[in-house]
């Protein structure tokens, strides 16, 4: 068995089929991680849904903060934004089976074999992976609940709090642990976010790093994150992997081999 992990897909199903069949991936024996962000911007959002559903335990997924638009924007669809392709999602006749799915993923998996944390955005500084794993648990079992779903969807849009306290409760506490999983990119030392830097390593704005250039608390467990295509998936860390390489900005999409660390990448159009 092989396990496979591929960068932000965002709708772009055509170069994820290529990369599968240039590796031979065999659903029966192989696995394929995907770093959420799932859909959005791109061509085939819905078709890469209905794939990856199709894949069943052969695909493990976190979702990244465009999946959780798409949760918000299935309940109101006023939500959604010109440069938004998740219309025909919403209009689909299998919506409520996709949508259904889509929640039952989580925002954090760890495979101890493979001594690999995956998020979407990665882990803040001041986390452990068991506490990043149980805070994870928090928002998806409100994802997961059909009455507590509606309140969070309405709710977890926001900045603040921009800095994590074990005493939050309630919606800041299940936004806090939202934003560090699905949109995080700079923050200071301490937790802090920021949220208006979104390019390369040299944008970040005075008092802030890349939040995986802080120590980590679990500097042996390899940690692989999309969401920061503007990194071009260089981190300079051998056992931090950022995989989103820009394939919907008409750039390459990145697949990871977990047991060797190879990886390949294919730039044909969406």
């Amino acid at each position: 068995m092989t396990t496979y992990a591929v960068g932000d897909l965002q709708g772009c199903l055509k170069p994820l089929q290529c990369l599968l069949a240039e590796v031979d991936f065999n659903p029966s024996t192989d696995v394929l991680w995907s770093v959420g962000d799932m859909v959005n911007r791109g061509p085939d959002s819905l078709a890469t849904l209905r794939f990856l559903n199709q894949l069943d335990n052969a695909c493990i997924a976190v979702l990244g903060n465009h999946d959780l638009h798409l949760l918000a924007s299935a309940r109101d669809r006023s939500r959604l934004r010109k440069s938004d392709t998740l219309l025909p999602i919403l209009k689909a006749p299998d919506r409520d089976i996709l949508l259904g799915s889509l929640r039952q993923r989580p925002l954090a998996h760890f495979d101890e074999e493979l001594n690999t944390l995956m998020t979407h955005a990665g882990i803040p500084p001041i986390w452990s992976v068991k506490q990043t794993l149980k805070r994870a648990d928090e928002v998806s079992e409100v994802v997961r609940c059909d009455k507590q779903l509606p309140w969070f969807l309405d709710e977890m849009y926001g900045n603040e709090p921009s800095r994590w306290k074990p005493e939050l409760k309630g919606i800041d506490r299940l936004r806090m642990i939202t934003n560090y999983l699905t949109r995080m990119r700079f923050c200071k030392a301490d937790g802090t976010l920021d949220f208006k830097s979104k390019e390369g390593l040299d944008s970040a704005p005075k008092g802030y790093a890349p939040w995986f250039s802080y120590p980590r608390k679990d500097p042996e467990i390899r940690l692989i994150f999309g969401h920061w295509a503007a990194l071009e998936g260089k981190t300079g860390l051998s056992n931090v992997i950022g995989l989103d390489s820009g394939c919907v900005w008409g750039n390459r999409m990145t697949l990871m081999n977990l047991n060797s660390g190879e990886s390949i990448s294919c730039a044909c159009e969406h």
